[in-house]
């Protein structure tokens, strides 16, 4: 039995009335599945706050989990004039399961209905979810709901996109963020004989030529999976934000503390980096730590950690030029400053690092500050001289 059949016998009360040839009766095609809880371990317990830790979106206080409806299209094309969403899928937690449901266009002249079935759908909703939604499925959904002078007012809600949330946390360690990948990587859920995205227009222009139904079913259960996962993996997104200390990989805690810092969760984004310290991104979160600490005001916490640094040997030449300019305009102490700035000149000119250029700018600049402190310290200790002579001059005619 294909899955094209099992929705039909599982969800067969949901699907649209068969057409008999007049408008009161015509509609898009409508599949509905239940899939099991135990697939979607965690997920009603989800908090708003949460998501508000992980999205920009403006999450209503008191989010339900049920009110969050996730959402995917498939479509004739990459986007542009006349690309247009032939099936839609919308799914979303009840107390026995989650739900999916998918309207399909059998042909052009049934856009109307199955816009207005998703129109219908979103009404009940709190929230979007969506993967790469931004940019690509709601800006569809709007510019075909435009053309078929559908109201559009359904889609203005808050939007959780899951890839932007996917690139801040992953794309340091993993690279591309794509659906797939993470399930395979992220979840441990790799697909199998799943159906490239990329073939998904070709099949469905097959389709309208022969009308062999059956062309459809890998694109229905590619999008049924689809759904599903933007569940589970939002899921798995809030577990981290809310228990760093269980990621396995320091690349990922230290994503995390750098977009909870970006969203000004100053504290939660200095967990993650103490967390990520302990790691490979040691150098790297440490001196996130210690700017964090001076964009607040605390610059003997940031210097204290600038030193731990040196003291260990991490960082390179970074921290001792953030201590060089400590000691140089919070401590005034130029020898102290000089010291720092010589070594760090020492430490470039040794490894030479990073970009060419780069580095070649900061040993000039390195240069230009210890030239100002010794200059300091010279014209210092020639007024100390003075008023030393001076003094002695004083004394003798006191005399």
């Amino acid at each position: 039995m294909n899955l094209r059949d099992k929705l039909r016998m599982v969800g067969g009360h949901n699907e649209s009335a068969a057409r008999t040839g007049t408008e009161e009766n015509r509609d898009c095609r409508h599949l509905a599945v239940v899939r099991p809880m135990t697939e979607f371990p965690g997920a009603l317990e989800v908090r708003a706050e949460t998501i508000r830790r992980m999205s920009r979106a403006e999450i209503p206080e008191d989010l339900d989990p049920r009110k969050i409806l996730y959402l995917d299209t498939e479509t004739t094309g990459l986007g542009g004039a006349g690309t247009v969403a032939f099936l839609v899928g919308m799914g979303y937690l009840t107390d026995n399961g989650f739900e999916v449901h998918q309207f399909l266009m059998r042909d052009y002249d049934e856009e109307g209905y199955l816009l207005r079935h998703v129109a219908a759908g979103l009404e009940k909703f709190d929230v979007i979810c969506t993967f790469n939604g931004a940019t690509f499925d709601l800006p569809l959904l709007e510019s075909r709901m435009l053309m078929n002078r559908e109201p559009r007012g359904c889609l203005d809600k808050p939007h959780i996109d899951l890839l932007q949330i996917a690139r801040r946390l992953w794309k340091k360690r993993l690279g591309a963020c794509n659906l797939g990948r993470l399930e395979a990587l992220i979840l441990g859920q790799p697909r199998e004989d799943d159906m490239p995205g990329s073939e998904v227009p070709a099949r469905y222009f097959e389709y309208l030529k022969t009308k062999r139904e059956d062309l459809l079913d890998d694109i229905l259960r590619h999008n049924a999976q689809d759904i599903a996962s933007l569940c589970v993996l939002l899921t798995h997104m809030a577990g981290m934000y809310e228990h760093p200390e269980n990621v396995h990989y320091s690349e990922d805690v230290y994503s995390m503390g750098r977009s909870l810092e970006k969203l000004r969760y100053t504290e939660d984004a200095r967990k993650c980096y103490r967390l990520a310290r302990k790691g490979r991104m040691g150098a790297e979160a440490s001196g996130a730590l210690a700017r964090s600490y001076r964009r607040a005001g605390d610059r003997e916490e940031a210097a204290r950690i600038w030193q731990e640094m040196i003291n260990t040997h991490r960082g390179g030449a970074h921290p001792y030029i953030e201590m060089a300019k400590y000691y140089e305009h919070v401590k005034r102490d130029d020898r102290a400053a000089l010291e720092m700035t010589d070594r760090a000149i020492a430490l470039l000119s040794e490894t030479r690092l990073g970009d060419g250029l780069a580095v070649q700018e900061t040993e000039n600049e390195l240069q230009y500050r210890r030239r100002r402190l010794k200059r300091r310290i010279a014209a210092r200790a020639e007024r100390a001289e003075q008023e030393e002579d001076y003094g002695t001059a004083d004394r003798i005619q006191g005399q």
